[in-house]
């Protein structure tokens, strides 16, 4: 799943998703004062969008250039508050304690015995800043999974949350029902969310 794999399934049609925001990160950071916030896998930019156009500035970050131009056409009336950036985030980490917001939608993140992708993630959050991490709940998908991937091969969630350390607070840990209709061919009926915020006196490491 490199570059080229994402360019070709942005490209192999005029829209990928719906350019909706997605419905956790509306019902989880509406009440949050705006800041500095990261949309890790931004694609086509509904939750960029949705986030800069509420006074967040946003830095939208994919490893499709395709997603990335077609996201920045639809952004004329919020640019100067979005930078869109073509990264690939499980090899180039973000900078640490940058954001007030890291929001992990659907995310594709290979598992790795160190966490070396995943603790770059976790290390950009600054101190009292909030981690949103949305998944597809596993039960919802058969057995033996055909497709380009396998979820299993990629971190959940909940398995994310057992690795935060003391200087964090888990506020959310759970599964709950989709707030709209799953995508077409797909049976994912239910999401599973993590939110938790990092200890404002925590220590960050570099």
């Amino acid at each position: 799943m490199d570059a080229d794999f994402w360019d070709a399934r942005y490209g192999s049609r005029e829209r990928l998703f719906s350019g909706n925001p997605n419905g956790v990160l509306v019902t989880e950071i509406t009440d949050l004062p705006p800041g500095q916030a990261l949309d890790v896998g931004c694609g086509e930019g509904g939750d960029a969008l949705w986030l800069a156009r509420r006074g967040w500035r946003v830095t939208a970050v994919d490893i499709s250039r395709v997603a990335l131009e077609r996201a920045a056409a639809s952004a004329t009336d919020v640019a100067e508050r979005i930078s869109w950036s073509v990264a690939d985030l499980t090899r180039t980490p973000p900078p640490a304690q940058a954001f007030d917001l890291v929001t992990v939608q659907y995310f594709p993140l290979p598992r790795e015995h160190d966490h070396t992708a995943l603790r770059g993630l976790l290390t950009a959050v600054a101190p009292g800043g909030t981690l949103l991490v949305v998944g597809h709940d596993l039960a919802d998908l058969p057995p033996n999974p055909d497709g380009d991937m396998n979820p299993h091969d990629f971190y959940q969630p909940a398995e994310i949350a057992t690795l935060l350390d003391e200087d964090w607070i888990v506020l959310i840990d759970e599964t709950r029902p989709r707030t709209a209709p799953a995508p077409a061919g797909t049976h994912h009926t239910s999401d599973t969310v993590v939110r938790a915020q990092r200890k404002p006196d925590s220590v960050v490491p570099q």
